[in-house]
Parts: C-alpha cells; structure tokens; sequence
C-alpha cells in the first residue's frame, strides 16, 4: 500500500500505481491535518463572504448565495460543468487524475472533509475510476471540465472504468457494495478547482518519454556498432569539455553499451598517415545521426531531468482556490489552479520527443539507404531484390508519423483564448498540451518500433549475431524472439505492433 500524504509522490510511484494492482490509504496525521482544515473553515464559513461556499462562482462570484442553496451550489457546479464529448483518456491515465487529485486534497489546504478523502481511497482500491474525457479544459480556473467528470463519479453520477469496462459510477457502486458522497461545504469545488488532469497526465508522459529515451540511446549505439564506427564519439575528453550534464550522462552510458564490444573501433590507428594518402575509402567523421548522439539526446534528457522535478512540485501541490491556511488562520484568494508550469513542461516535452523521433527517423533512413550506409543491402532485403521489398514500407509509415510529430509540436502554452465572460482572460490549454504531448509519445514509439526492426534486421544482414556487445547482443535476442527475420514480403503490422508495446513497456535502465 502507497501512503499519500501530499508531500512525497514521485512521478514513478504515480506510474506504477496507474499501471500495477498496488492500493493507496492515508495515515492518521495525514487525516489530521485534513480534519483541521475542514474544522476550520466550517467554523468561520457563515461568518465570511468565501469564494465558492456562499459565492457564485467565475464571473458570478458577485452574487450571494443563500444558506439553504449552499450544497446545491457544489452539485450545480459539477452538473454543470459535465460538458466532456465521450472520448476518454485510457483507464491508467484516468488513474493519474484520480491519483493526483486525491494527493492534492489530503495535503489539508482544500478544506475537504476525512469522509471524502476515505471515500476517494474506497473508490481507488476497489476497481472505481472515474473517465476523464479528451477535450473540455482550457487549464485555468482548474482542469474544471476533466475535474467535473471526476466529481460526478464521486457524487454517484457519471461515467467510470470498472473491471475493464465503461459503466455508470451509480452500476459500479452497487456492485462494489459503496455508496455515493455526498458533498459539504466545499467539496464539489475542491474536487474540481486544480491542475489534477493536466498533472497526473504529465507525469504518465514523462515516465513513458524516459523509456523512449532509453531506447533511442540503445538503437543509436547498436547503429554505431554495426557501423563500426569510432569511439571517440562517446569519449570522456570529448564530451567532457562541453558542460553539460546530460551530454555526459547519455556518453557515459554509451560508453557502458560498448565496453565489451569488439566492433567499435579507436581512432589511434586511422590517423597514421601514409604519405600516398590522397583520397580516404572510409568516412573520416561518421553522419551526424551516428556522430553526435551525446549532442542530440544530452538535451532532451535534461528537459526531461528538469521536467520531472516541476511535475512532482505540482503533483504535490494544493492548486485549488481559495485555499485554506491553519497557521494563519486566514483563507486565502488567488490563482493556484493556473496551469502555466505544467503547459510549459508539456510543449517542451512535446519538442523533445518530437526531435528524438527525427533522429529515429534519420537513423532508420541511414540503415535503409545502401548509398549511405554502404554496408547493407537497399532496404536491408535479404530476399530477392526487386521481387521483395524488405523495410521498404516500414519507411513510409515512420517518415509519415515523424510528419505528424513535427505539427504536434506547436505551442499550446502561447495559444491562450479568453472565455467564461472574460474571467478567465489567459489561460494556460494545459490539458491539451498534456493530451498532444501523450499523441507525440506514443508516435514516438511508433517510429522507435519500426526502428528496431530495422536496427535486427541489419544485424542479421551483417550475420553479427552473437558478435555485439553483451548489452545489444540481449537487445537483438529480445526483439527477434517477437518479430521474425524478414525474407520474403509478408504483413507485419500486428508484428510492429508488438515491437511497439514491448518498447513502451520495456524499460532500459541504463540511463538510471
């Protein structure tokens, strides 16, 4: 069991929990503090003009609300605002959400009652997970729309996963023997009121993101072995000279690919020179898609380092208003639920995973062009060449998907539009850069698939089987144990398919 606390969860602790069996609970001085602030603000709430208790909400914050409407207000507002087309995030990333929602309201700042943090935990444990549609946040005021969705489950109303299916909450309540909440004080705007939907989602990216990257560091060093390539490449004098750390870290683990790999060749010799030399057979630099590795992904790996570190602030933050502070005794008005950190960290991951694709991509045209690699056959054919086409339509898929990523990666952190009468002037479209940015990953991964057919393919071609190094030698048997050598045409796409999940599945802990 995970204890949430508000202060602690990890990026990976939240994917492991979305996509393991592991339960939650809290801890009595988590309770404790949620209690206090409840205690709190349910003995100054009649006293006190507060936003969202006896206030109208957004831009009708100015009329009062009379006593006996105030719960009717917490249900008017998710009814409301359960406005999501059904097209919904898969059942793991419905869990982030839920996850990250929960996480933020046990920190004792939302005001919320121990019966409703119980009642999530009940919900979690036992299979009940609220769908979360696509569309609907703009990322300011809160993920309101997604949140709205998550309440409702809550409340008895809505749409949920249960035990694989899509069911109304009221359906899997009975057959899990819970009953519904119902609301106090606060609790519907508490729910809704946060950056939850963007967050949870934020943090299922990066983890699948850091997995892409370990792959992508792994095919390129197999590139560079079949290749026979140089290995000052990866040198420690070489990289250490320009001081980045992510350029060092993704060097020094290619350098621990290769340490037993008896392809890779030093530079010492070549640089003897003959005083005949005038022309060199063989390439004095390799391609910039084999050369500069550490270049390329040492970026990408320090956006994705930094990345995690603004995520997890979120995750364990309390990003609803108006918040509640006990040692002030005060509550405070203001804007925490404005999700401009986690847009921001959502375009650049969307830039990143986009330029790690090209690299796939340029990789992947450089083992399929003879003319370039001048070691294979065209396509890496191992068949009859004319008759058979080999990975010849393998490019057409990847080069199609690396298209597609290119125009993902627009900005949606700049492209604010105003809405709710003004109110909400500039917004940060958080969710939606979340969602594009999950899109761009899973292409990722895609063209990383078709990639490592290729990558197997040319080992074969090469008849280097058992001759890589330890590391790509396990890497090849694991990939050829899935999809079969190619020699005559035959229909892959399911086969690709499996590449595809067992990459996104598969983590290479060499960047750890």
């Amino acid at each position: 069991m995970v204890l949430l606390d508000g202060y602690s969860l990890s990026a990976k602790q939240l994917f492991k929990l979305c996509f393991g069996d592991d339960k939650v609970g809290v801890s009595d001085l988590t309770i404790e503090k949620v209690e206090k602030s409840f205690n709190f603000l349910s003995a100054v709430n009649s006293r006190y003009n507060i936003y969202g208790i006896n206030t109208g909400l957004g831009p009708m914050a100015q009329y009062s609300i009379e006593e006996q409407q105030l719960l009717d207000l917490q249900y008017n507002l998710i009814r409301s605002h359960h406005t999501g087309f059904p097209h919904y995030l898969g059942p793991a990333e419905c869990k982030a959400v839920f996850l990250a929602r929960l996480n933020s309201l046990v920190r004792g700042h939302s005001a919320v009652s121990k019966e409703l943090i119980f009642h999530m935990v009940s919900m979690f444990n036992s299979g009940i997970v609220p769908c979360i549609p696509l569309h609907g946040g703009v990322g300011a005021s809160g993920d309101l729309v997604q949140l709205a969705h998550l309440a409702a489950v809550v409340i008895g109303e809505g749409i949920c996963y249960f035990n694989g299916n899509i069911i109304q909450a009221e359906e899997a309540y009975k057959l899990c023997g819970l009953t519904a909440k119902k609301l106090v004080l606060r609790e519907g705007l508490a729910m809704m009121n946060g950056t939850s939907a963007m967050t949870g989602l934020a943090a299922i990216n990066l983890e699948f993101a850091f997995t892409a990257l370990g792959w992508n560091l792994a095919f390129s060093v197999m590139i560079n072995e079949l290749m026979e390539a140089f290995n000052d490449h990866y040198s420690v004098e070489l990289n250490a000279v320009k001081k980045h750390q992510g350029q060092m870290i993704i060097a020094a683990a290619a350098r621990k690919i290769l340490e037993d790999s008896p392809l890779v060749r030093s530079r010492n010799n070549f640089w003897e020179k003959d005083q005949s030399d005038e022309f060199f057979r063989e390439k004095v630099q390799e391609y910039y898609s084999l050369r500069c590795i550490p270049q390329i992904l040492g970026p990408i790996y320090d956006t994705l380092l930094n990345g995690n570190r603004i995520i997890e602030d979120e995750l364990n933050s309390s990003n609803d208003n108006p918040i509640t502070d006990i040692e002030s005794s005060n509550i405070y008005h203001g804007g925490n639920f404005h999700g401009d950190y986690i847009s921001l960290e959502m375009d650049k991951l969307k830039l990143v995973m986009t330029r790690a694709t090209m690299l796939s991509e340029r990789q992947l045209n450089y083992l399929l062009n003879n003319r370039l690699n001048q070691k294979l056959p065209s396509f890496i054919n191992l068949s009859v060449l004319g008759l058979n086409f080999g990975l010849q339509g393998m490019q057409f898929t990847a080069t199609s998907t690396t298209a597609e990523n290119q125009t993902l990666s627009a900005s949606s952190y700049v492209h604010s539009i105003s809405c709710n009468n003004d109110n909400q002037d500039i917004v940060s479209m958080g969710f939606n850069a979340a969602t594009i940015a999950a899109r761009v990953i899973d292409n990722t991964f895609e063209v990383l698939a078709i990639e490592a057919i290729a990558v197997i393919q040319a080992v074969d071609a090469l008849d280097l089987q058992g001759k890589l190094s330890s590391y790509s030698n396990n890497v090849y048997k694991e990939l050829r144990n899935l999809f079969p050598v190619i020699g005559s045409d035959r229909i892959t796409s399911q086969e690709m398919e499996a590449i595809k999940d067992y990459l996104k599945n598969t983590r290479q802990e060499i960047l750890n």
